[in-house]
């Protein structure tokens, strides 16, 4: 069994898809502080051939708060806004016909939850690319929100009876391999590679966009292929 523990992000960069593609079991980290500024809630896409970062609205975000706990502006216009961004930038994309309806039922998902709203779009991203990954809020099933830091991932992986733990390559300062080895289970980090596609006639890639861009110009056999494309340290 191995797995991997993350915060919840919306729409996020192939190197969480990689990541989550690469565990058997995935547990979105939702009752941890919220980040503020960070990538819960944000992502890039490409609008008028550049970098273009949107964000989803919330009321009260707070890192006083876990993330389970904040939820998302009252004002609806906002998925409107952010589906119409989307479609400027992607409609003349070649996979624009099959990923822009996956797109509209993620973003107008009926909840006021961040953490509700991530976790149904993984979801619905893991049946159109057909990454059979299992995922599991934190906050619903392991009791154990009084550990810190390494005690409490480790707690997780005896929890779900792991025998590998992958963490991005960020984390090797906050892992060590000896207290992971002692409880049985191996500690790897995964980097992903830089993925170059087409998008459009644009002579300069943009990388790490959201995963939609890469779907918007790829087929689901070549993403699932950019997929694999990492190494594990």
């Amino acid at each position: 069994m191995t797995i991997a523990i993350m915060q919840p992000y919306f729409l996020p960069y192939i190197g969480y898809m990689q990541l989550m593609s690469a565990v058997d079991t995935f547990i979105l980290y939702d009752d941890v502080s919220f980040i503020n500024r960070g990538w819960i809630n944000r992502n890039r896409l490409l609008i008028n051939g550049q970098e273009y970062l949107f964000t989803v609205p919330l009321r009260d975000a707070s890192q006083n708060k876990r993330i389970n706990e904040v939820h998302l502006a009252d004002d609806p216009k906002w998925r409107s806004k952010l589906l119409k961004t989307i479609e400027q930038g992607y409609r003349k994309a070649p996979y624009y016909g099959t990923v822009m309806p996956l797109t509209e039922k993620i973003v107008n998902f009926t909840t006021d939850s961040i953490a509700e709203l991530v976790h149904f779009s993984l979801v619905e991203l893991n049946t159109f690319l057909e990454i059979p990954t299992r995922l599991v809020a934190s906050s619903s099933i392991y009791q154990n929100a009084d550990l810190k830091a390494q005690d409490r991932i480790l707690d997780i992986c005896r929890q779900e009876k792991a025998t590998r733990y992958i963490n991005p390559i960020g984390g090797t300062d906050l892992y060590d391999k000896p207290s992971f080895a002692t409880a049985g289970i191996d500690l790897a980090f995964i980097q992903a590679k830089r993925v170059e596609y087409a998008q459009f006639n644009r002579p300069e890639f943009v990388p790490w966009l959201s995963i939609i861009d890469i779907v918007m110009f790829n087929d689901v056999p070549t993403t699932r292929a950019m997929l694999t494309e990492f190494d594990l340290l």
